[in-house]
């Protein structure tokens, strides 16, 4: 029988006959918007969704799996190649963690404070952590797993944009006041952060900035997006030790094959390229000299102290 028409006669079972906790395709599509059609050729093409399959071979899907699709449709959404979401998934998906793991713990109280939109209780969270832990360990155990965690829980959920608001806000203005006392304490050229997305708050950017401050490096942020033609000035009035751009969408094909090429070969300071874009555009960047590549804010942090641009002590 065809997968089509296997399919079909698992819609027409009664709900009794679909196994608890699971969804037939019927339900996944109209929870989704994707089509069942859609839904197979991203399992057989690129294997991103790999539901279950009862003893006569109906597709079922857990609602981890809904979740997973309506994160495909958000990458999508950004401008990403479907052929590209696999990766970019796995980039940012939060790592296992067992019941009672203390991170996990963290990241869930955390989750709390930002759900009741408590700005004191995630104040109290963070800071109790931030006494015991260093930055880059702070953001790879709970910051960019809360973050992807966050993000699979605010796919289609009421309230999401407001939670969303909310902890960005915080956020940036929790790592802005340590990257601003930072900069106090520090002397030399910055290193400058530009966003070259269409979002006015792109939380990994912001990572990206306290990590490097906390390695003795000052820094620069400029979180709304800059018009690449007006970055003579910048360069001319900071002098910055390097350019860091931060995109976690496909880049504009101006930026992609006019802004960055030109700014690689006439640049006399080192060039990076930070978020998901990295990903997205290896193909097309990677040949660039002059211009390096970092998916996540870990990743960039280890290609400036490749670079020799941070301070001598990194923490």
């Amino acid at each position: 029988m065809a997968e089509q028409e296997l399919d079909l006669a698992a819609e027409q079972n009664s709900p009794q006959e679909v196994p608890e906790g699971w969804l037939p395709i019927r339900e996944v599509a109209r929870q989704t918007g994707v089509n069942p059609v859609t839904l197979r050729a991203w399992e057989r093409r690129y294997g991103l969704i790999v539901p279950q399959r009862t003893p006569k071979g109906h597709r079922l899907y857990s609602d981890e799996q809904v979740l997973k699709i309506q994160a495909i449709l958000a990458w999508l959404d950004r401008g990403v190649a479907v052929s590209q979401v696999g990766d970019l998934l796995k980039a940012c998906e939060p790592p296992a963690a067992k019941p009672g793991n203390q991170w996990l713990i963290e990241r869930q109280r955390l989750a709390q404070a930002i759900s009741l939109l408590n700005e004191r209780q995630l104040d109290e969270a963070f800071n109790a952590n931030l006494a015991l832990y260093p930055p880059r360990t702070l953001c790879e155990q709970l910051l960019l797993p809360l973050l992807a965690e966050l993000a699979l829980r605010w796919q289609g959920q009421f309230g999401s944009e407001l939670e969303r608001v909310f902890f960005h806000s915080w956020l940036r203005s929790k790592l802005g006041a340590r990257i601003y006392h930072n900069n106090r304490q520090q002397s030399g050229a910055p290193l400058l952060l530009i966003n070259l997305s269409s979002l006015p708050l792109e939380p990994q950017m912001w990572l990206s900035a306290w990590l490097a401050s906390s390695a003795n490096c000052p820094v620069e942020v400029f979180d709304w997006p800059v018009p690449l033609n007006q970055l003579s000035l910048a360069l001319e009035r900071l002098s910055p030790r390097a350019l860091l751009f931060f995109s976690s969408q496909s880049l504009d094909s101006t930026v992609l094959r006019k802004h960055l090429p030109q700014l690689a070969s006439t640049c006399q300071i080192p060039l990076l390229l930070a978020g998901a874009a990295a990903s997205i555009h290896d193909a097309e960047l990677s040949d660039i000299p002059g211009l390096s590549l970092a998916t996540t804010p870990i990743n960039a942090l280890q290609q400036l102290q490749f670079l020799h641009l941070l301070g001598d002590s990194l923490q």
